[in-house]
């Protein structure tokens, strides 16, 4: 299934109907009085989280919803039938913005959350609402009002426990495959993940929640190489998992590329827990990759792991490492 993380969509809430003039008539009873019925309501638009899905697609080829009209009052004291609000399913963690893009409506967090959009317009009243001791005979009624008619940008942020961040080309994709049933596509250039993935991945039977976030760049905070569209999913992850490319001509130029751009984003994003890791160290010699953790660990000060998706070295080690952070049973 293709993922979309953002659309815009077009909202008409349903027009509210006609109240009606009507009067009695029936045999016997020359003067009946007015009967005119109320118009119903028209169908308010509703936007509901749901946890069954996990992308925007629904709303990347259809993006017009209309509610249905109220129905119009008759005679004989009929009110006309409202009509139901109509509800966009939509991921946990979308969040709704106005057209420009820059206003927050609402933030769908949690499952079952539900807010209405546009609202339905409302039904007008039949004459039989405006008798009064001196109007018997009233030929007034009112008319429905319109349905709000509005466009909102649908914006999903995903929700894991461990967010895979680094340069491009660092071995995200390739972990995520290694550790969860995910096939994201992997080649080697830079840029082959474009969007990001969920992979889930059993733990000692334990469930842990990895997102692969597409590789970030120098500049991603200003939204260079689409870095807005990245970022935002990182700030919904638990803790991050930093892999960096130990064939990289500067690993700690590397990691420190990385942070820079989370903090500018976002300083909240540079206090998330963070493990650190050199990937693909089946392609270097052995002494070089201590030069290297011992370089990286001097400089910045963090331990990092050497790890191998060909030869699966310290894979469990992290994951393990991982589910005692999330869970709070250790302190990284």
């Amino acid at each position: 299934m293709q993922f979309i993380d953002e659309t815009k969509v077009h909202l008409k809430a349903g027009k509210g109907a006609d109240g009606c003039v009507s009067f009695r008539r029936e045999k016997f009873i020359p003067n009946g009085g007015p009967d005119g019925g109320n118009g119903g309501n028209g169908a308010s638009i509703a936007v509901r989280a749901v946890s069954n899905l996990n992308t925007l697609i629904d709303y990347r080829y259809r993006q017009h919803f209309k509610g249905d009209n109220g129905e119009p009052g008759r005679g004989k004291n009929c009110h006309g039938a409202s009509k139901k609000t109509l509800f966009l399913n939509v991921p946990v963690g979308t969040q709704i913005f106005t057209e420009n893009g820059e206003v927050l409506i609402a933030d769908l967090s949690e499952e079952g959350q539900t807010i209405i959009i546009a609202q339905g317009g409302y039904g007008g009243k039949g004459n039989a609402n405006f008798k009064s001791s001196t109007n018997q005979a009233p030929r007034i009624r009112t008319k429905g009002t319109e349905g709000e008619e509005l466009s909102v940008w649908l914006k999903l942020k995903l929700f894991s426990d461990i967010g895979i961040i680094g340069l491009p080309n660092a071995g995200k994709s390739t972990f995520i495959s290694t550790v969860s049933a995910a096939r994201p596509k992997i080649a080697d250039y830079p840029f082959t993940t474009l969007k990001p993935k969920l992979g889930m991945v059993i733990h000692n039977f334990r469930e842990i929640v990895f997102a692969d976030i597409p590789g970030l760049i120098e500049g991603a905070s200003q939204g260079h190489g689409l870095g807005h569209r990245f970022l935002k999913h990182v700030e919904r992850c638990k803790i991050l998992l930093h892999l960096i490319d130990i064939s990289s001509e500067d690993p700690v130029k590397d990691y420190t590329t990385i942070r820079n751009e989370l903090a500018l984003y976002n300083p909240a994003l540079a206090e998330k827990e963070e493990i650190v890791a050199f990937t693909k160290i089946d392609i270097c010699p052995e002494e070089k990759q201590q030069e290297y953790i011992a370089e990286f660990e001097n400089k910045i000060g963090r331990k990092a792991y050497l790890i191998s998706t060909v030869t699966n070295q310290n894979i469990s080690s992290i994951l393990e490492h991982a589910y005692q952070i999330i869970h709070g049973k250790i302190e990284e």
